[in-house]
């Protein structure tokens, strides 16, 4: 998901410089075209500001693992199914896509999970679930 929001990020802002720069060696200014140019630019850009500033971290693989005790809310009424991870300890909340149903296990169980994010903990990489009493793997990512 990070690399698609940077790829996004800068074929928008590349859009909007090029088509920014024929506008100029053309001199047409249209009111609706200076204002396409205009989203492309900050839309791009905001998605670079956003993405830009892990991507170190992605590239070298610079990680931190949160452990502890958390609850998981697991919303499967869409295409694919969103996982919220709230961080009991640290007060952290991480989304995840794609997750599997926990069977037998409820919402409101508590559970120990390592989620395993980026160093400005910005972007999360992966998970594993654990039972809270015996610390044996329900889940992982990998």
């Amino acid at each position: 998901m990070f690399y698609a929001i940077l790829i996004i990020g800068a074929v928008l802002f590349l859009i909007g410089v090029f088509w920014f720069t024929f506008m100029c060696i053309n001199k047409e200014f249209a009111f609706f075209d200076t204002f396409k140019v205009l989203l492309l630019l900050i839309l791009g850009g905001l998605l670079l500001v956003i993405t830009l500033p892990s991507l170190k971290y992605m590239i070298f693989k610079e990680y931190d693992v949160v452990k502890g005790s958390c609850t998981i809310e697991i919303d499967s009424s869409r295409r694919s199914s969103e996982a919220l991870f709230k961080m009991s300890d640290t007060d952290d909340v991480f989304y995840f896509r794609d997750i599997p149903d926990l069977d037998s296990y409820g919402r409101a169980v508590p559970y120990y999970c390592e989620v395993t994010v980026t160093k400005d903990h910005e972007f999360e990489v992966g998970y594993k679930i654990y039972d809270a009493k015996s610390r044996e793997l329900i889940q992982t990512s990998e």
